[in-house]
């Protein structure tokens, strides 16, 4: 599994080079453009297209090229292959045939967009793609509004206003990040309130975008029967006491020592 350049062709690492050399058949999201960026690098090797419409079928033949001691690579257009890109299906029955799997690192749009945006990056849950039917995309959201984490969307040029739109009116105006055109000329961060955000004009945004929004900041009204609740479950799953607590805290946005003291006395 090999991560390809998102922007830049210097994020093509020579490991990747090398093991591209050194292979036998690769498989891809799209030749047209595997190929290109193979040209690029005077590599010549033969291509078969896995999609995610074909990724079942097609994973049969490389199957057929392992039983035959063929090394296969498998390289999605962008990034890495099976993160919101096919790969998933095929790496499963690959090691289910009882075959070694192994990721040659590369660039990924996610962290590049998180760890140059103003956004929380010490907790952060990665979405993808919402669905396109809005009904559907809405069931997604709302059950993950109420996450702490930064939370983080791909989308394209052609959806990007209406999805923003979706992401005030479920989520409430927070603090986000647009991230376009990474490691490329044009890189840009635009970041503001979604009700800020959704007032660009989509028309003057082109690329694959990262989109980062806040998670929910809203203070958590708890009990302490709550999180003596919660306490109890954590300390049954052998955790210290004073590792339930930062968890709890954290969760619940209450402070760590009232929730230690409360732990302590309860246990008394």
């Amino acid at each position: 599994m090999i991560a390809t350049p998102i922007g830049n062709l210097k994020e093509m690492t020579p490991y990747a080079l090398e093991v591209l050399n050194s292979i036998n058949y690769i498989f891809c999201e799209d030749t047209r453009n595997t190929k290109a960026l193979l040209l690029k690098f005077d590599i010549h090797k033969e291509c078969f297209s896995l999609r995610e419409h074909n990724e079942t079928s097609m994973t049969n033949k490389v199957l057929s090229f392992l039983e035959e001691g063929k090394n296969v690579a498998y390289m999605s257009d962008a990034g890495y292959p099976g993160i919101s890109d096919p790969g998933k299906i095929l790496v499963k029955k690959v090691r289910e045939a009882g075959y070694s799997v192994t990721t040659i690192s590369g660039s990924n749009a996610m962290l590049s967009a998180l760890v140059s945006s103003s956004r929380d990056s010490d907790h952060f849950y990665f979405h993808g793609f919402l669905p396109a039917q809005e009904g559907k995309a809405i069931e997604e959201l709302e059950l993950i509004k109420d996450k702490k984490e930064t939370l983080i969307f791909y989308e394209a040029p052609h959806r990007i206003n209406k999805t923003l739109k979706l992401l005030l009116n479920v989520l409430g105006d927070r603090e986000a990040t647009i991230a376009r055109e990474l490691t490329k000329l044009n890189e840009e961060f635009i970041e503001g309130k979604l009700s800020e955000l959704c007032e660009i004009d989509g028309s003057t945004l082109i690329g694959e975008m990262v989109i980062l929004v806040d998670g929910n900041k809203e203070e958590i009204k708890v009990g302490d029967e709550e999180i003596i609740e919660r306490a109890n479950y954590l300390l049954d799953k052998n955790i210290r006491t004073k590792d339930v607590a930062e968890i709890i805290a954290y969760e619940f946005k209450v402070n760590k020592n009232y929730v230690y003291d409360l732990i302590i006395h309860h246990q008394k």
